[in-house]
């Protein structure tokens, strides 16, 4: 008898699966299989708090009778299972509504082999000693800095998982990745009042990653850095965001520019592909082929070929992200940006997204604006989607003469993102820290309310 971790390492399981399904009466089909091993360790204090050990196997299946799609998923491989799986699959496609754009991915957009090495994969998984000692290193460092009253713990972890899509009309890939992360949060004080910091990285390979000291160093400067806050009247001020929190100034634009928020016309940039959404000589690149990327991949979740590309080249928006269903809406082709998990039909999302950088660092934007708002923490940003009206909760640093001045807190910035973005300033600091990344970005006469 095959047992469920036997079935997840056979060759065989998905094509099965999906020829069962077309054997029960589905017109089509598409399966897929996650699996997944993680450890991760936490210390506080200098002293083990919890050790988490995780080992995951799963399959989703999708299927199509005419327009009509159902998807299950399971965790249980058993054989039992899988046919139970089939039938139940089928048979609330029988009952579903048709969707007129329901469908596999067009076979001539399927990406082909071989597919593109692309360096995902570190074997070096650490044992827990190991995140146990870098996790301590990290917090005891951090506890180390001055002005440093407490710790919020440190964390380390390793994980592996492989992905794999297999469908009715031909296509088989699969990919395997590693990620390894280290972080500490804080809390400083002064004069009573008390200020959380902290510093996380995660990567692929754990060569890449930073070292304990360095991330603990890093969170007891950022946490004392803040102590001591002001809260500022009312104004209109340049805003610098820093590069940590840039991108969530940026990501409105990848929701207003989905497939499916243009097809539901609820969008403030709907009618402004081929226009200018960015300042002349501005880009902004989806890379899915960048090498150890936190969001490469050498297809996309329906097995359509991926490309590298500047959605936003010169400052004029080239294109929208499509799956196959919101290109099939919209009289378009996929642009290889389909996104899922194992049940439901297929989303959209980016894989490494970057805006080019400029030629001041963070310095030197501060320095030409004179004085304003560094904002270094962004929390609860509120966005309509059809005006494009966006405001959000910040804390940072008050600048004068290009020179942080004194933190500040309890502040909202507002205002309309086109309006911003077409103002927008880039600095040079770019680091690719996750699969979304943006140098630093000044943007003049924002509306800043505080006291």
């Amino acid at each position: 008898m095959t047992s469920p971790r036997d079935a997840a390492a056979s060759p065989d399981i998905l094509p099965d699966l999906v020829a069962a399904a077309l054997r029960a009466g589905a017109d089509a089909a598409e399966a897929v299989s996650a699996e997944r091993a993680s450890l991760s360790v936490g210390v506080r204090n200098g002293a083990l708090e919890e050790v988490e050990r995780e080992e995951s196997r799963d399959l989703g299946l999708r299927v199509f009778i005419g327009r009509r799609q159902a998807t299950v998923s399971a965790s249980d491989l058993s054989d039992a299972t899988r046919a139970r799986l089939v039938e139940r699959a089928v048979a609330m496609a029988r009952l579903a509504p048709e969707d007129p754009y329901a469908g596999l991915a067009p076979q001539d957009r399927l990406a082909s082999g071989p597919f593109p090495e692309l360096d995902l994969f570190d074997p070096s998984g650490p044992g827990a000693a190991d995140l146990e000692a870098a996790a301590a290193e990290a917090e005891s460092v951090a506890l180390a800095v001055d002005g440093v009253a407490r710790s919020e713990g440190g964390h380390a972890s390793a994980s592996s998982n492989r992905w794999r899509l297999v469908t009715s009309h031909g296509f088989d890939g699969a990919w395997r990745g590693s990620a390894f992360s280290l972080g500490v949060g804080v809390i400083a004080e002064k004069d009573g009042a008390m200020e959380r910091g902290g510093e996380h990285r995660a990567v692929r390979h754990r060569s890449d990653l930073p070292s304990a000291r360095s991330i603990g160093e890093e969170a007891g400067r950022r946490a004392v850095a803040r102590t001591g806050p002001r809260k500022i009247a009312s104004t209109t001020a340049p805003v610098v965001f820093e590069n940590r929190v840039a991108t969530q100034v940026l990501s409105p634009i990848l929701g207003a520019i989905s497939g499916p928020s243009i097809a539901r016309g609820t969008s403030f940039l709907k009618d402004r592909l081929g226009q200018r959404i960015l300042p002349e000589g501005v880009d902004l690149v989806d890379d899915p082929f960048r090498p150890r990327g936190l969001g490469s991949a050498p297809f996309d979740d329906e097995g359509v070929a991926v490309t590298r590309r500047a959605i936003v080249e010169d400052g004029i928006l080239t294109t929208w992200l499509l799956n196959s269903a919101a290109a099939a809406q919209l009289g378009l082709a996929s642009t290889g940006h389909a996104s899922r998990g194992l049940a439901g039909p297929p989303g959209v999302s980016t894989h490494n997204l970057h805006l080019e950088p400029g030629e001041r660092d963070l310095d030197g934007l501060m320095a030409g604006a004179g004085s304003g708002l560094l904002v270094t923490s962004m929390f609860g940003p509120s966005l309509n989607a059809n005006t494009g009206d966006w405001s959000a909760g910040v804390s940072g640093f008050w600048f004068e003469n290009g020179e942080r001045a004194y933190p500040v807190s309890e502040v909202t910035v507002a205002g309309r993102l086109t309006d911003l973005y077409a103002r927008l300033q880039r600095g040079s600091d770019l680091e690719f820290r996750g699969s979304f990344n943006s140098p630093s970005l000044l943007f003049d006469g924002v509306a800043i309310a505080g006291k």
